[in-house]
């Protein structure tokens, strides 16, 4: 998938999606960028909900408010690596995740953010298992 048909195949989505569960979200963006993950090579980071809170949005004015990124080259670097990747699936469930934390941030609710760090905490133990081999 090129980046433009990545654009528009979440611009499209989006569109699919009730208003009410993007009320107070400034944006939704497309990277061309990968992300990979800290201390865990191969991994990437498909996309994140940014809520700058009281603090400074990524360094700059707090007004900037709520926003979800997603990362191209990270989608591609696993579809490299996978014959199977279904690209509108994972474009779906990554919109929808952090479409979540969204929701649950606007309702005061971390629920989503402790399943994340549960998950990470269990994939860092499998990987360590793996390199212990």
């Amino acid at each position: 998938m090129t980046y433009q048909e990545f654009q528009d195949t979440v611009t499209e989505m989006l569109a699919e999606i009730p208003e009410i569960y993007k009320k107070g979200l400034q944006g939704v963006h497309v990277l061309p960028q990968a992300h990979p993950e800290p201390d865990l090579p191969g991994v990437f980071r498909l996309g994140e909900y940014m809520d700058p809170g009281p603090e400074a949005f990524l360094g700059s004015n707090p007004g900037l408010g709520r926003h979800i990124a997603l990362y191209y080259g990270s989608f591609l670097a696993i579809a490299r690596n996978s014959p199977q990747f279904d690209w509108e699936a994972q474009i779906w469930e990554t919109l929808t995740h952090e479409l979540r934390h969204h929701v649950e941030s606007l309702a005061g609710d971390g629920s989503l953010i402790e399943e994340d760090r549960q998950r990470t905490a269990e994939f860092r133990r499998r990987l360590g298992k793996l390199g212990k081999r």
